[in-house]
């Protein structure tokens, strides 16, 4: 860890708690920060907030009164799920105070190089490749996950040396966040429109992925989806060194990793074919050509990428298999918060006849038109939560006539398990964020392995 002595006796104010406030509230008050944490939850249900009232800290929970910016704080850590219209953020870019994440003081105490990922899709599962493959070998670098996967960014860093890597997911939340922030390697999985009741525009939320590369120079190489027309012009803004990754190799010009002939290259070397991938479909080809991309740039061997990758599993949650259920192959893709993250699980599968989907949650006032052509293939789905009216809409549109609608997910699971024969696939892609009926897309992910296992054990005694 670094030593940074320009926090002390500074007025910070930590703007909401959960894992990232809680990280930055300790690592600020240990550095020598007066802090104040004001968190929305009532005091007596926030643990967190009496754990560091304990510590000396100053506490304020239950609301965010505006009031309290009259103290002349010198710096805000906010929270990334706090949007910057609410009215105390409101009042502090309208008092010029700086407002950063907790990714930002991870950077400034990391000895360790620091790779980012972000993107629309992909980020936990390129990330987890990343450092399955940097800790595959015996010569590799040691790799640890941060940031949106595993621990927060400014805990992980503080155990780190500069021998280490720290593998960071990055969210244009948090990103947004940023000012020195620079890692020596990011990745950009792909672009598309996501968030759009937190950044109001495409272009916004755009902005906030590309500020990962703002303070990269040539030194520094910057990963990019090649498949992608937008990123390849954003190739043109960046003083990074560029490293594409694609679907087809024309894209690149024979540059970076990319995929021909069904066969994963890293410029003419041939790596992995894509049958050999561990886990199924474009997008996790997709994945391991940015996971070939950073590896080959940092000199691990082919031999241990090619190993890793044909290895490796899968991530909790995205596209995770779960066995057999009634005889039908059951994947969990909670992790599957937009439409094209669904449409992405979808084309794993060859047969769509066989395949029984559950989607549903939070309504962020998108359609849902873009799943028109999978709906005009599939066998059955299932609908629940605010958006399951939208669901039905769209499906009525590709002259879907098996669909159902109901109020939760346990009942979205009960419902598909009376469609299911052998042969066939139970797959929850809900298309939506959780945050309708779930804290996260984690417990809504467990609530459905759960009731599938509860479901078959009911089944089984009867």
């Amino acid at each position: 860890m670094r030593t940074v002595t320009h926090y002390q006796h500074k007025k910070v104010l930590i703007l909401g708690l959960a894992k990232s406030g809680m990280s930055a509230a300790k690592l600020l008050h240990q550095l020598g920060a007066i802090v104040t944490v004001n968190d929305g939850r009532p005091f007596e249900e926030n643990s967190e907030a009496q754990d560091l009232l304990t510590m000396g800290m100053r506490v304020i929970t239950g609301s965010h009164p505006v009031d309290l910016l009259d103290e002349e704080f010198e710096l805000i850590v906010k929270n990334p799920g706090i949007p910057y219209d609410n009215p105390i953020i409101e009042k502090a870019i309208e008092k010029e105070i700086p407002i950063i994440t907790e990714v930002e003081l991870a950077y400034e105490i990391s000895e360790a190089q620091i790779i980012g990922i972000t993107g629309t899709n992909g980020k936990t599962t390129t990330t987890t490749m990343i450092g399955a493959v940097l800790n595959g070998g015996s010569t590799s670098p040691r790799a640890y996950l941060a940031g949106n996967i595993g621990e927060v960014a400014s805990t992980v860093a503080q155990g780190l040396s500069e021998k280490d890597w720290m593998v960071t997911e990055l969210s244009s939340f948090q990103l947004m966040g940023t000012r020195k922030f620079h890692p020596h390697i990011a990745v950009i999985t792909n672009l598309y429109e996501a968030h759009l009741d937190y950044h109001g525009s495409r272009e916004a939320y755009v902005h906030a992925k590309w500020e990962i590369q703002k303070n990269m120079t040539a030194g520094d190489r910057l990963v990019l989806n090649y498949h992608q027309a937008e990123l390849r012009q954003l190739a043109e803004k960046t003083k990074a060194t560029v490293v594409p990754f694609s679907l087809e190799a024309a894209d690149t010009n024979g540059q970076g990793a990319y995929l021909k002939d069904d066969v994963l290259y890293f410029e003419d070397e041939k790596i992995m074919t894509a049958a050999e991938i561990g886990v199924p479909g474009l997008h996790n080809i997709e994945n391991a050509l940015a996971t070939i991309a950073v590896a080959k740039t940092i000199g691990v061997e082919t031999s241990v990428i090619k190993q890793v990758l044909s290895e490796f599993g899968g991530v909790e949650h995205r596209m995770e298999y779960l066995g057999e259920f009634f005889n039908s192959k059951v994947y969990n893709d909670s992790k599957a918060t937009n439409t094209l993250a669904t449409i992405k699980a979808l084309e794993g599968f060859k047969d769509l006849s066989k395949v029984v989907l559950i989607a549903g949650g939070l309504d962020r006032g998108n359609d849902f038109d873009e799943l028109i052509p999978a709906f005009t293939s599939i066998k059955h789905a299932v609908f629940y939560g605010e958006t399951k009216e939208k669901l039905t809409t769209s499906a009525i549109k590709a002259g879907m006539s098996t669909t159902e609608i109901v109020a939760t997910l346990p009942e979205a699971v009960l419902a598909a398990s009376h469609q299911l024969a052998e042969g066939d696939v139970l797959l929850f892609s809900p298309a939506c964020a959780s945050w309708d009926q779930f804290k996260n897309f984690e417990i809504r992910g467990r609530v459905f392995k759960e009731t599938v296992k509860q479901i078959e054990k009911e089944w089984k005694n009867k």
